[in-house]
């Protein structure tokens, strides 16, 4: 399922639908994967100890995923997960895709309303636009008018994922939704999004993927190094 919504979208509306439409059931956990947009390969092992990992984490506590949609860097490496799973398995993950419209692929196909669309997942080696990540049940494509640029996305995703976190999943003990984010590899926008998510009240716990290269590696360093330091 998939919707193109501005990218001012109100949060609250766009949960609303996610319920309502889509008939998801509120998480009890957000897990939000950022890192490199580039294609990076990972270490065997590493590879699958961050796949089961996400997977275990979000079939045994009914979690949503959320990751940038598109079918490179370290979606791909998501949506590998999760095409794993769904090969050995029956039980569905929620993961769902937030992206903006002006970098995807063959989007002129899923212009319509209320429509249901077949989509390309080819990826064209020319083109500098990314097709969806097949793998992911849901998309929510965010479109400011630009074409070929990230960035259409990036509020939208943070308010909806600050909304969420503020449903109240356990009325008595006033309890949200809690957020993880999750990082593997990634570039300076990664450590922009540490470091907001660990200035948030209460701050947001991140979970770094050590050994996955540039962004994350330079986190894991210099949390060793701080703590050796005391």
């Amino acid at each position: 399922m998939y919707i193109r919504v501005s990218h001012d979208s109100k949060p609250d509306n766009l949960l609303n639908l996610m319920v309502k439409d889509w008939q998801l059931e509120l998480p009890t956990l957000l897990i939000s994967v950022h890192g490199g947009l580039q294609n990076f390969d990972l270490q065997p092992k590493l590879k699958q100890v961050f796949g089961k990992g996400l997977i275990k984490a979000a079939v045994t506590t009914g979690a949503w995923i959320f990751t940038g949609g598109v079918s490179t860097g370290v979606i791909r490496h998501v949506g590998d997960a999760l095409k794993d799973h769904s090969s050995k398995s029956r039980g569905k993950v929620c993961a769902i895709g937030i992206a903006p419209w002006g970098i995807v692929e063959n989007k002129e196909d899923l212009i319509g309303r209320d429509v249901s669309r077949p989509y390309q997942t080819m990826s064209n080696p020319l083109s500098k636009l990314s097709v969806l990540n097949s793998s992911h049940s849901h998309f929510i494509l965010a479109d400011n008018g630009t074409c070929g640029k990230y960035g259409a996305e990036v509020r939208l995703r943070r308010q909806l994922e600050k909304h969420i976190s503020l449903q109240k999943i356990n009325t008595r003990l006033g309890q949200g939704v809690p957020l993880v984010v999750l990082i593997l590899e990634g570039g300076p926008n990664v450590i922009s999004i540490v470091l907001e998510s660990l200035r948030e009240e209460p701050p947001v716990p991140v979970v770094v993927c050590d050994g996955s290269g540039r962004a994350s590696d330079i986190i894991s360093f210099a949390h060793r190094y701080c703590e050796e330091d005391g």
